[in-house]
C-alpha cells in the first residue's frame, strides 16, 4: 500500500483540461441514471398507502416484499452490470438500464394485483442497479483527472434530484385524505383508484428522455481502445479535450493495455496484485449504507413520529430532508476534487459518529420536536457533501482499467446487499435496543469506518485513471 495518504498523484497536461460542453453534455446525460435511481428508490413511499388499500394487502410479509421487492432487481442488476458493460460497452448497457426504467414505471401503474406489481418493482430495481453502477463508471472514464470527482459527484447530485422530485410529486398528485375516512370510503378514493397509478407512471417521463438522450452519446473511450478501436476512441477524446489530449491519454491507456496483457493473471479480480484495491471498494460500499443514514430516509415517517411529530408536521420534514440533502450535495461538487476524496470520507464518518451519539441522547433522555429535527437534517447534510458522493466516485475511479467494469460491479453489488441488510435489520434493531441504541449503533460503525479510511483508503484526487493501481497498491509498474 502506497505510504503517502494525503498526497495526490502528479497530473500530467492532459489532467488539467477543463470541462467542456460537450463533456458536460454527456456527462449529464449519463447521470440521469442517477436521477432514475433516486427517482424509482423513493416514489414509492408516497403511493404505499393507497396501493396497500387497492390490493388488500393486509399481512405484513406482504407489505414488506412490495416495499422492498426492488432490492432484488437492484442486486440482480448489479450482479449483471459488469458482464454487460464489458461485454456490449457502457453506452448500450445504459440504454438498458433506460428501457428497463420505462416498462417498470408502465407496468406498475398498470398492476392490478400485488404480484405483477412486485415483479414490475423487480424490473426497475435491476434498473436500478444497474444505472448506479454504469453511470458513475462511464462519467469517470470520460472526465479528465483534474475534474472527474466533480463531474461523477454530477451522478449523486441527480440521484439527490430525483429523490426529492419523487417526494414533490407525490405530494402534488395524492389528495388529501380526511380525517377518519373509513377503509371503505378509503378503497373508493380518487388516491387507491387513480393516483399511486400516476405517481409511479410519473417516471416514465424522466425515463423516455434518458432512453432518447443516451442513444446520443458516444461510447467510453477507455473501452472502445481495450476492443481495439482506437481511432473511435481518439475521435472521442478529441471532442472532449482537443488532439494533445487525446494522443496523450490514449498512449497511457495502450500503455496500460500492454502492461496488464504481459501478466494474465492480473486480469482476475483475486489478483494479489489487485486484491487489496477490491477490499478498499467493498468496504466503502458496505460503509456507505451501514452508516445508517438511509435508515432516516426509509423510515422517516416512524424516527419523526418517535420524536413527536405527527402525520402532517413528519411529511413536511421529510420534503425538509430532501431539500437539505440536495443543497449540500451541490456543495460536495465543490469541495470534493478541491478538499480531495479522503479529507471528505475522514469528515464524514467522524461527523456522524458525533451526531448519532446526540441523537441517541435525544432519545433516551427524552428530548422532542425541533432539537431532534436539526440533528437529522444535520447528518444528512453532512451524508450529503462526504460519503453519499464521495462513495461512488471512489468506487468508479480506483479499480485498474482491465477489471473496472467487474470490480464496479461487485462494488455495487456489495452496496446493495448492504442495503437489503440495513432495511431489514432496522426494525429489529429497533424493536430491541430502541431508538437511542440503533443510532448508537450506527456511531459505532461510523467510528470505525473512520479507522478504516485513516489506515487503508489514500488520496486519489487528481490522480489519473492509468495512474491509480500504482497510487493504490504502490507498485510502479
Amino acid at each position: 500500500m502506497h505510504n503517502d495518504f494525503s498526497m495526490p498523484g502528479t497530473l500530467p497536461d492532459s489532467a488539467a483540461v477543463a470541462p467542456t460542453a460537450y463533456l458536460w453534455l454527456i456527462c449529464l446525460v449519463a447521470a440521469l441514471g442517477g436521477l432514475l435511481f433516486g427517482y424509482d428508490w423513493v416514489v414509492i413511499g408516497g403511493a404505499k398507502l393507497f396501493y396497500e388499500t387497492y390490493f388488500g394487502v393486509r399481512n405484513p410479509a406482504m407489505s414488506g416484499w412490495l416495499m422492498s421487492s426492488a432490492l432484488v432487481g437492484c442486486i440482480v442488476g448489479a450482479m449483471c452490470a459488469g458482464m454487460l458493460a464489458d461485454r456490449y460497452g457502457r453506452r448500450p448497457s445504459l440504454i438498458i438500464a433506460s428501457v428497463l426504467f420505462v416498462v417498470s414505471a408502465i407496468g406498475a401503474a398498470e398492476a392490478n394485483d400485488a404480484l405483477s406489481f412486485a415483479a414490475f418493482r423487480i424490473v426497475g430495481g435491476i434498473g436500478i442497479g444497474l444505472a448506479s453502477g454504469l453511470s458513475p463508471m462511464y462519467i469517470a472514464e470520460v472526465s479528465p483527472a483534474a475534474v472527474r470527482g466533480r463531474l461523477v459527484a454530477i451522478n449523486q447530485l441527480t440521484i439527490v434530484i430525483g429523490v426529492l422530485i419523487a417526494q414533490l410529486v407525490n405530494l402534488w398528485i395524492a389528495r388529501p385524505v380526511p380525517a377518519g375516512m373509513d377503509a371503505a370510503a378509503l378503497l373508493q378514493s380518487w388516491n387507491v383508484q387513480h393516483g399511486w397509478r400516476w405517481m409511479f407512471l410519473s417516471g416514465g417521463v424522466p425515463a423516455v428522455l434518458f432512453l432518447l438522450l443516451a442513444l446520443t452519446i458516444p461510447e467510453s473511450p477507455r473501452w472502445l481502445s481495450r476492443r481495439g478501436r482506437d481511432a473511435q476512441a481518439a475521435t472521442v477524446l478529441e471532442r472532449i479535450g482537443g488532439a494533445d489530449y487525446a494522443r496523450e491519454v490514449l498512449a497511457a491507456i495502450r500503455a496500460t493495455h500492454d502492461g496488464a496483457t504481459s501478466n494474465a493473471r492480473r486480469f482476475s479480480l483475486l489478483a494479489p496484485e489487485v486484491r487489496p484495491i477490491l477490499v478498499i471498494g467493498v468496504v466503502l460500499a458496505v460503509f456507505q449504507q451501514w452508516c445508517g443514514i438511509n435508515v432516516i430516509f426509509n423510515y422517516a415517517q416512524d424516527i419523526f413520529a418517535s420524536a413527536g411529530f405527527d402525520v402532517n408536521d413528519a411529511l413536511k420534514s421529510i420534503v425538509a430532508t430532501g431539500t437539505v440533502n440536495l443543497v449540500f450535495t451541490v456543495l460536495a461538487l465543490r469541495l470534493v476534487d478541491s478538499w480531495g476524496r479522503r479529507r471528505l470520507m475522514l469528515v464524514g464518518a467522524s461527523a456522524l459518529a458525533i451526531i448519532y451519539a446526540l441523537i441517541g441522547a435525544a432519545y433516551a433522555l427524552h428530548v422532542t420536536g425541533l432539537p431532534v429535527l436539526l440533528l437529522v437534517l444535520a447528518a444528512i447534510a453532512v451524508y450529503a457533501t462526504t460519503l453519499a458522493p464521495v462513495t461512488w466516485v471512489l468506487l468508479a475511479e480506483i479499480f485498474p482499467d482491465r477489471i473496472r467494469a467487474q470490480a464496479v460491479a461487485l462494488g455495487v453489488f456489495s452496496l446493495w446487499t448492504a442495503c437489503f441488510v440495513l432495511t431489514y435489520s432496522f426494525p429489529w434493531l429497533n424493536a430491541r435496543l430502541g431508538p437511542a441504541g440503533s443510532f448508537w449503533t450506527y456511531g459505532l460503525i461510523c467510528a470505525s469506518g473512520f479507522v478504516f479510511i485513516l489506515r487503508r483508503v489514500p488520496e486519489t484526487t487528481g490522480v489519473p485513471l492509468e495512474a491509480m493501481e500504482a497510487r493504490l497498491t504502490g507498485r510502479s509498474d
